[in-house]
C-alpha cells in the first residue's frame, strides 16, 4: 500500500466530494457519532480543501529555493494533519486552542548557537498535543523538550549519515526481515550485545514492547530470532521499530524514549523549529545555508529531502489504512 519513495502523493482517491463524505461517514461510524451523517456532510469539504491546501505547500516546496523550503513543508504538513484530523475528530477545530501550533522555541539563538543542540518545547494547547492524542493516542507533557540531534536520530533514513560522521561508528539501528503473510519478524541477535540482554531477556522486552503486534518468539535460527505478529508492521504504526522509505523496517541500538515516538512527531517538530529558523534568524540561516559551516547543514539537507517525500506518504497511509477498515470490522 506503501507508495513509491520520491513520488509525489496526490492523494487522488479522495478527489470526489462524494467518495470524501462516504469515507467520513465510515469513520464517524466506526466512533459510534449519532451525528455521523449530518458531520460527514459537513466535513467533506473542508477535509478535501486542506488536502489541496497541503499538496500545494508540498508542490511550491519542490521549486522553492532552500532558504524558504522548511516554511512551505511545515505548513504543507500542517494542512495535511488537519485532513486527517477530520477523520477522528469530527468537531475539529472545536474551540480556538487548537489552532496554535502547540510548540515554542527560542526566538532569538545565543552566540555559539548549534541546531543540533537546539530544542523546542511542548506547550499544553495548539495543533502539535490535538493531532498527538486524536490521531496517535500519545498525550503529551506540557514542558516537555526535544533536542534536533535526537530528533533527527528517530528518522531511519539518516542512521547512514550519523553512523558515517560520528567518531564512535556504532550503529543506531538495524535491519530487521519483515514478511507479511504469515505475518514474521526476523531480528538479528546482534542487537543482544547492544542492549546489553541475555537472549531471554530480550524475548521477554520484545513482548512488552510490541504489545501492539502481539510479538511471540517462534525460533532461534542463524544469526536471526524470529517472532510472530498478530498483524503486519505498517509505516504509520510501526511499534517499536523504524520505518525506512525503501520499504525496509529497522530495529533502534538504543533504547531510547525517542524511538518510541510516532515519526510523524519527530518531522512536525524539526520542520517548525527550521520553519522558525528560516522566518527569524535570517542571518544564521542565510550563513549556514551559503558557508557550509557546520556538519548541521548535512543533516538539514537530507532531512528536507526525505521529509518532502515521506510525510505526504506517511499521512496518505493513515488515511488509507482508515479508508479499508469498514464499521463492522
Amino acid at each position: 500500500m506503501f507508495g513509491n519513495p520520491g513520488k509525489a502523493v496526490n492523494f487522488s482517491i479522495f478527489r470526489s466530494a462524494d467518495v470524501a463524505q462516504r469515507f467520513l461517514l465510515q469513520c464517524y461510524k466506526q466512533q459510534q457519532r449519532e451525528d455521523a451523517v449530518q458531520r460527514s456532510y459537513t466535513n467533506c469539504y473542508p477535509f478535501l480543501y486542506y488536502l489541496e491546501h497541503g499538496q500545494n505547500f508540498y508542490a511550491a516546496a519542490r521549486q522553492s529555493p532552500l532558504s524558504i523550503k522548511p516554511v512551505l513543508l511545515f505548513y504543507g504538513m500542517v494542512q495535511l494533519i488537519k485532513a486527517c484530523l477530520l477523520t477522528v475528530d469530527p468537531d475539529y477545530p472545536e474551540s480556538t486552542s487548537v489552532l496554535a501550533h502547540g510548540v515554542s522555541t527560542r526566538k532569538r539563538k545565543k552566540q555559539g548557537y548549534e541546531f543540533l543542540d537546539d530544542e523546542v518545547k511542548i506547550q499544553k494547547n495548539g495543533l502539535f498535543t490535538h493531532f498527538s492524542e486524536k490521531m496517535f493516542h500519545v498525550k503529551q507533557e506540557a514542558g516537555e523538550k526535544f533536542r534536533m540531534g535526537m530528533l533527527l536520530q528517530r528518522i531511519c533514513e539518516l542512521h547512514e549519515t550519523f553512523f558515517c560522521l560520528s567518531e564512535r561508528k556504532k550503529p543506531l539501528s538495524l535491519p530487521v526481515v519483515h514478511t507479511v503473510s504469515p505475518p514474521m519478524l526476523a531480528i538479528p541477535k546482534a542487537i543482544l550485545d547492544h542492549y546489553h540482554m541475555s537472549q531471554l531477556r530480550f524475548i521477554q522486552y520484545m513482548s512488552e514492547e510490541g504489545h501492539e503486534k502481539q510479538l511471540t518468539f517462534a525460533k532461534e535460527e542463524g544469526e536471526f530470532l524470529y517472532f510472530k505478529m498478530e498483524s503486519p508492521l505498517s509505516p504509520i504504526k510501526e511499534g517499536p521499530f523504524l520505518f525506512h522509505s525503501n520499504g525496509t523496517y529497522h530495529i533502534p541500538t538504543k533504547k531510547e524514549k525517542i524511538f518510541a515516538l510516532p515519526e510523524i512527531h519527530a518531522h512536525y517538530l524539526l520542520l517548525y523549529n527550521l520553519s522558525m529558523i528560516s522566518r527569524y534568524e535570517t542571518e544564521w540561516w542565510s550563513e549556514l545555508l551559503h558557508s557550509y559551516s557546520s556538519k548541521a547543514y548535512i543533516f538539514i539537507l537530507q532531512f528536507l529531502s526525505i521529509s518532502a517525500d515521506k510525510v505526504p506518504l506517511l499521512l496518505n497511509e493513515y488515511l488509507m489504512h482508515k479508508f479499508w477498515v469498514k464499521p463492522n470490522d
